[in-house]
């Protein structure tokens, strides 16, 4: 279960900012170090060795992504980073329901009401965090519609936390 946690725009930028360079410069590195050696053991003193700096930069794709997964992603440099990737995939589980959600909503549906208020919270959030504000003009007036909509019909407007069942039972309940 997915819960919105509160964060400094500023601090979120200046950390993600932090975290991506840090890996990109590992990643430069770790592909300059494979991309000789593939040469220095396969290649040719003065041929074409274009394909085994190719195969090093590839390694070093892969070797990248083994330790993203393995080593980086529990790092507390990577905590903004991997919040945010959180709180987009969270938020893209419920943009795929959308046209569920949609019907559930106008129905007075009490689960839809809360998975919607989860993704308005959410999306504010990531407008905030990315310094987005084109779209937040907008998205006010709904969020102020749809939580008082809420409040009307005696549902908490707090929905900070997205179940997983609530997907479900938005796709159930409105196909």
């Amino acid at each position: 279960m997915f819960e919105i946690q509160p964060m400094d725009a500023q601090t979120y930028r200046q950390q993600t900012r932090r975290s991506t360079l840090i890996i990109a410069l590992i990643f430069v590195a770790l592909a300059m170090v494979l991309s000789t050696v593939a040469v220095a053991v396969f290649g040719e003193p003065g041929g074409d060795n274009l394909r085994f700096n190719i195969g090093g930069v590839f390694a070093a794709v892969l070797v990248m992504a083994a330790l993203m997964r393995k080593v980086f992603w529990t790092q507390d440099w990577m905590a903004p980073a991997v919040y945010s990737w959180q709180l987009k995939r969270s938020l893209m589980s419920v943009t795929n329901v959308m046209h569920h959600l949609t019907v559930a909503v106008e129905a007075d549906d009490p689960t839809a009401m809360k998975l919607l208020r989860f993704y308005h919270l959410g999306l504010s959030q990531m407008h905030e965090l990315d310094g987005n504000s084109s779209d937040q003009g907008q998205l006010r007036r709904e969020m102020q519609q749809h939580e008082a909509r809420m409040q009307a019909l005696g549902l908490d407007p707090q929905q900070i936390r997205l179940d997983p069942a609530w997907l479900e039972a938005v796709k159930r309940t409105s196909g």
